[in-house]
């Protein structure tokens, strides 16, 4: 059985990292379109994308183009 744990950003607390990650994973699961490549399960691309900074929490301004922002 093979393990893999993804690294959080050093700028990003626990917390916060399993916040963003679960409400990414539930976009994911109604139909929203992956950032990052690869066969996973809804809760590891969602890790993944929070950790390569493709997922950012938002209050106010819009995201840029290349990340996918989530409202909390």
């Amino acid at each position: 059985m093979r393990v893999n744990v993804i690294q959080r950003p050093a700028g990003i607390g626990t917390f916060e990292f399993v916040v963003l990650a679960t409400l990414r994973a539930a976009q994911l699961m109604r139909g929203c379109r992956p950032r990052v490549d690869g066969i996973h399960k809804a809760a590891v691309i969602a890790q993944l994308e929070v950790a390569q900074g493709k997922v950012i929490a938002m209050v106010g301004d819009e995201p840029g183009p290349d990340t996918v922002a989530v409202v909390l």
